[in-house]
């Protein structure tokens, strides 16, 4: 049973890998820690657009359930997702850029998302400071009120979390600028997208991108198991080896072309390769299964000493 484990899990990375390295090629790139300092500037700017966004992810998620009435459930999960950006609900965050504005701190939007800096991970956490332990109360406000936003955001940054009472303080002169705003591909914001939505599924834990470095290591260290002469367990060497080869007699201009190429080439059979091991384990566990209840079978009938 472990053989044919350690077969299923090259077979399915195997399929992971080729079914997203022409999308996201790139590993994530290291995420910048939140700048605590700069908060008291922006708290009462991200507040009311933390408003905003509640109000209209409940109207969405009500349209899209129609003529279904939003339950307060469904609501208190936005307002706790809302701000947690490994979540959908809090994509928004990674819109925004913090611009210095002489001494103040203005929050930009953009159409697309942008990187996740030190700057996107500060919002964040202004974000979660504004909302605290407010989220279920807010949620039970939404649910029952139905507030307008000007009532949301009067209710969220004036009364819950003050976040709006009182003027910010003046940016010092000598505050270190943020990183730059860059957009992300459509492509890359997609995949990032459907790794969030896999995120806790059964049978997709651990989910990751892998950089180019990694893929290729990978690739030739798969088969490396007790796999005796089985061909699945080959596979995925031996396709390893070839991809080097390829990478090796080519520019790295051309990496994504060759990998798109090869996951053309070869998905038919990588599907065929998963299918196999499938229909292996079914045949192991009903084997097994059979010979249990044999044995169960064969206690039963002993006579009694």
């Amino acid at each position: 049973m472990a053989k044919i484990d350690r077969i299923g899990v090259l077979v399915l990375s195997a399929l992971i890998v080729f079914s997203w390295v022409p999308i996201y090629q790139c590993a994530k790139k290291p995420v910048g820690a939140a700048r605590k300092e700069d908060i008291p500037y922006i708290k009462c700017q991200v507040c009311e657009k933390l408003a905003h966004q509640l109000y209209h992810q409940v109207q969405d998620k009500q349209a899209q359930i129609s003529p279904k009435k939003i339950s307060e459930y469904e609501i208190i999960e936005i307002s706790e997702n809302v701000c947690n950006l490994k979540k959908q609900e809090a994509d928004w965050i990674l819109k925004i850029d913090i611009v210095e504005q002489r001494d103040k701190l203005e929050l930009v939007e953009y159409e697309s998302e942008g990187q996740c800096n030190s700057e996107c991970k500060t919002i964040e956490r202004a974000c979660q400071e504004v909302m605290g332990y407010s989220d279920t109360d807010v949620a039970e406000y939404l649910y029952k009120k139905k507030p307008q936003i000007e009532s949301l955001t009067h209710k969220l940054c004036n009364k819950l979390s003050k976040a709006c009472t009182t003027k910010p303080p003046p940016v010092p002169k000598d505050r270190t600028p943020g990183e730059p705003f860059v957009p992300k591909s459509a492509k890359e914001a997609e995949m990032e997208k459907l790794m969030k939505s896999m995120e806790g599924m059964p049978g997709a834990p651990g989910m990751k991108m892998y950089s180019r470095d990694d893929l290729m290591n990978n690739m030739g260290n798969f088969g490396n198991e007790d796999a005796d002469d089985d061909d699945e367990a080959d596979f995925p060497s031996k396709l390893g080896n070839v991809l080097k080869d390829r990478e090796r007699a080519r520019s790295k201009s051309d990496w994504i072309q060759i990998i798109t190429k090869k996951v053309v080439d070869t998905g038919e059979e990588l599907k065929k390769h998963a299918n196999k091991v499938t229909d292996r384990i079914q045949k192991w566990w009903k084997g097994k299964k059979a010979s249990l209840k044999k044995k169960k079978n064969s206690k039963s009938s002993k006579p009694e000493l």
